[in-house]
């Protein structure tokens, strides 16, 4: 039987190196870069995107972690120092998502930017890290879906050896479902960058746009899955949540779950869609013109109180001029 791809890449001495951790980190860089090479487009400098992923990444760890043991706090009540094992797995995408959120939102508004033009400017970044972060849970053989046969992978998907040789857990073979997230994330980041380039694209859609494109992928994937974090819930929204992803049931039987009647994940996909929806729909109406495009120039608040309060001489008796649109984003968000 083929050997499975071992988690450590290298070894430094006594500090294990993981393909884990090695994954992660080229998922940020490569989030970073696409940030950088937008954000040009809008003359800001690379230095604050770096600044956001330092504060950015570690904040969605250690958000992603958190999120994770609260729903499984039975597990690690009785094993503390297991909380910081992360290179094992264990990380939730959306607990991620709320500590990198903090932490952002905190660092644009003490630079004088509106939060939500970065998030849109971020939004590619955040969908292709996930896209490759994925390939992490593929080398620690986890997020993966119920057992399978070895030819629905070889003949039915047309898989490579190494990706079939690494679903056989003890003998048994599971849904590659890390590879049909990572694949699908392929592809809403294929869809945000043809909609940025859309003259009618308005501030704050392109990163409502990732959470709908995402959220929509993740909910019917996750109800592959045998490891979902869940709870029990009242029949109304198990009912809910298995009719609408009941089209899956015409070629895949749902994964296994070890506790709960509810898939957590499920249900906040949901609500971030409506939430998604919701958001566009709102501004539109409420701000109408007045709503910044995306394309529009992003200011720092910063740099306009910076600036002179009049670029005409005292004594030309002209008034200060009018405040930038895009330096009163901040009202529209």
């Amino acid at each position: 039987m083929p050997l499975a791809l071992k988690r450590i890449a290298f070894s430094l001495g006594p500090i294990d190196v993981h393909w884990y951790g090695i994954i992660l980190g080229t998922a940020a860089l490569i989030g970073l870069y696409l940030a950088i090479y937008e954000g040009k487009r809008f003359k800001i400098i690379p230095d604050f995107f770096m600044d956001v992923i330092l504060l950015g990444v570690p904040s969605a760890i250690i958000g992603a972690r958190i999120y994770y043991v609260a729903f499984k706090w039975d597990d690690y009540k009785n094993n503390l120092m297991d909380v910081f094992a992360i290179w094992e797995g264990g990380i939730a995408i959306y607990g991620a998502l709320i500590g990198a959120i903090i932490a952002v939102s905190i660092y644009c508004r003490r630079k004088g930017y509106s939060f939500i033009r970065i998030a849109d400017i971020c939004a590619p970044s955040l969908i292709a890290g996930q896209m490759i972060g994925r390939w992490g849970n593929f080398i620690n053989q986890e997020a993966h879906g119920g057992p399978v046969a070895e030819s629905f992978l070889r003949d039915k998907l047309f898989l490579p050896d190494f990706i079939v040789n690494q679903m056989n857990i003890d003998g048994i073979f599971y849904h590659p479902t890390f590879l049909y997230e990572s694949l699908w994330n392929l592809l809403v980041l294929l869809i945000l960058f043809w909609l940025r380039r859309r003259p009618w694209l308005k501030s704050g859609e392109l990163f409502a746009g990732y959470f709908i494109g995402y959220s929509v992928g993740r909910f019917f994937i996750e109800g592959l899955r045998t490891d979902s974090l869940a709870f029990d819930g009242p029949a109304w929204l198990r009912a809910l949540m298995n009719g609408l992803w009941s089209p899956m049931q015409l070629y895949f039987e749902p994964g296994s779950m070890d506790y709960g009647n509810i898939r957590t994940s499920q249900v906040v996909a949901v609500l971030l869609i409506l939430a998604a929806i919701g958001y566009i729909i709102f501004r539109r109406k409420k701000y109408g013109t007045a709503l910044p495009y995306y394309a529009d120039p992003i200011v720092s608040s910063k740099a306009v109180e910076a600036a002179p309060a009049a670029q005409a001489p005292a004594s030309s008796g002209r008034p200060a001029p009018a405040e930038d649109k895009t330096a009163r984003e901040d009202k529209h968000v």
